[in-house]
């Protein structure tokens, strides 16, 4: 079970790949992925024990330095939330469908989490930042009142690092709407 999260994002693929070097060396934790992001950003996710990221997370932002756009550490990631990364999530019946969109990827990885923890809701995919200009995304779905709860946690959870790009709440989503986006 992972019970921690560690995500930085940079602005230099070269600094990148040098900071996730110092932090996979600093600390036990493993790595989720690193890899480059549009428009030519690094980002890196690892996870472990909570001080374990910490300190791998410290390293990182100090070899990262100016590069760093933005970096987040989540203790007590929800669990729904590794899946929707890595677009996995299968998803039943939808209700109302929610969308929350960022010109950062760690604001998305942010807002998901808060998202998920403040309603029951489902996350269907947490989308960073490849192939899509560099914004990030997160789709959640689930009943009206709980999709309009949890966008609107996983707006102010992320309100204060990133820049919000756009947000939406669709109650009864057409079928071929839903098919076309899985």
């Amino acid at each position: 079970m992972i019970t921690a999260i560690g995500l930085v994002e940079f602005s230099s693929i070269s600094r990148g790949i040098c900071a996730t070097d110092a932090m996979l060396k600093a600390a036990r934790v493993e790595l989720s992925f690193a890899k480059p992001a549009c428009p030519g950003k690094f980002v890196t996710m690892v996870f472990g024990a909570v001080g374990a990221v910490e300190e791998s997370m410290r390293a990182g932002r100090e070899q990262g330095g100016a590069a760093i756009v933005n970096h987040v550490l989540i203790p007590r990631v929800h669990p729904t939330l590794i899946p929707a990364i890595n677009g996995v999530t299968v998803v039943g019946d939808v209700s109302a469908l929610g969308v929350v969109e960022y010109f950062d990827i760690t604001s998305a990885v942010i807002g998901a989490d808060a998202a998920a923890k403040a309603s029951a809701v489902s996350l269907i995919e947490c989308r960073l930042g490849v192939g899509i200009g560099g914004k990030s995304f997160f789709k959640l779905c689930g009943q009206i009142a709980d999709v309009e709860s949890a966008i609107k946690a996983g707006l102010e959870a992320s309100n204060r690092r990133g820049i919000l790009v756009a947000s939406c709440v669709i109650p009864s989503p057409d079928p071929a709407l839903f098919r076309a986006m899985m």
